[in-house]
C-alpha cells in the first residue's frame, strides 16, 4: 500500500534567501524553535557540478522519532526497540539530498528516513522553484511543491511471522483482526495526519528563518549561529 500526501506554497522571499533558509532551518532552535526535536546535523558531501554549475548536497538528521505514538502501540518491542537518541528517547536518522541551481532558479530536495524503514517508509521530496513567467533575478517569490509518500510493509512483515509461529498470539490475533493490508492502512493514515501536522510547522519554521533573513541580514544570521556555538563549547 502506498499513501500520497501533496501540498503547494508560496514565500513572499526571492530564491536565493529561500534556498539559504531551507540549509540553515535546522542548525538552531533560536533561529528556528518548530526544529527542537532535530538532535543534530552533519554534511556528507557537498560539491558544485563543473559542467552544470549546481550545488550537490547530501545530509543526515538525527531527528527525535516522529512516528506516531498510536503506530508504536501496534508494534512489538522487538520492532521499536534501539535508535536511542542521546537523552534515551525514540530518534531517526533520516537522510536529506539536494540539488540546487541558482541560474535556472530552482532547488530539489529529497528527504527519507534510514530507521523503521520496514515498518513505515517516508520519503519527502520539494521542489522550489521561481514563478512561472517571473524574473528570476528580481522576483520577490519563491513556490514550492511538497510530496509526502507513505508505504508500509509491517503487514507482510507480520504475515510472514505468523506463518513462522506455532501459536495464535499476539501476531495472529492483530492480522485475525484487521488483516495485513488493514495494518498498512492504518499506519499510512495515521503517518500521513501526523504529517499533515508537521509540514504545517515546517512552513512556520522556514518563515521565521526568513524573517530573520530579512531583518538581521546573512551577516546577523550567521553571527547568531556563531555565537550560540561558542556558547556551547565553553
Amino acid at each position: 500500500m502506498v499513501l500520497t500526501h501533496t501540498t503547494t506554497h508560496t514565500y513572499s522571499h526571492p530564491f536565493p534567501t529561500v534556498t539559504l533558509a531551507y540549509f540553515l532551518r535546522y542548525y538552531s532552535p533560536r533561529l528556528n524553535p518548530f526544529a527542537a526535536h532535530v538532535l543534530s546535523t552533519d554534511t556528507i558531501s557537498s560539491h558544485v557540478d563543473p559542467v552544470t554549475q549546481r550545488l550537490h548536497t547530501t545530509r543526515i538528521h538525527l531527528k527525535k522519532s516522529r512516528m506516531p505514538k498510536a503506530v508504536y502501540k501496534l508494534l512489538p518491542s522487538s520492532m521499536t526497540s534501539g535508535g536511542g537518541g542521546p537523552n534515551g528517547e525514540k530518534a531517526s536518522y533520516v537522510l536529506e539530498t539536494s540539488i540546487v541551481d541558482i541560474k535556472e532558479g530552482w532547488m530539489k530536495t529529497e528527504s527519507r528516513n534510514l530507521n523503521y524503514a520496514g515498518v513505515l517508509s517516508v520519503v519527502e521530496q520539494q521542489q522550489f522553484h521561481v514563478p512561472a513567467g517571473a524574473d528570476r533575478l528580481t522576483s520577490n517569490e519563491t513556490g514550492v511543491t511538497t510530496s509526502v509518500v507513505f508505504k508500509s510493509r509491517l503487514g507482510e512483515k507480520i504475515r510472514g511471522k505468523i506463518g513462522e509461529a506455532r501459536d495464535d498470539g499476539w501476531f495472529s490475533g492483530i492480522i485475525g483482526g484487521w488483516g495485513a493490508q488493514g495494518i498498512q492502512r492504518s499506519i499510512e493514515s495515521i503517518a500521513s495526519t501526523k504529517t499533515q501536522d508537521q509540514l504545517g510547522k515546517s512552513r512556520d519554521g522556514m518563515r521565521l528563518v526568513l524573517e530573520r533573513i530579512r531583518n538581521t541580514g546573512v551577516m546577523g544570521v550567521l553571527e547568531t549561529l556563531r555565537s550560540e556555538r561558542e556558547a556551547h563549547h565553553v
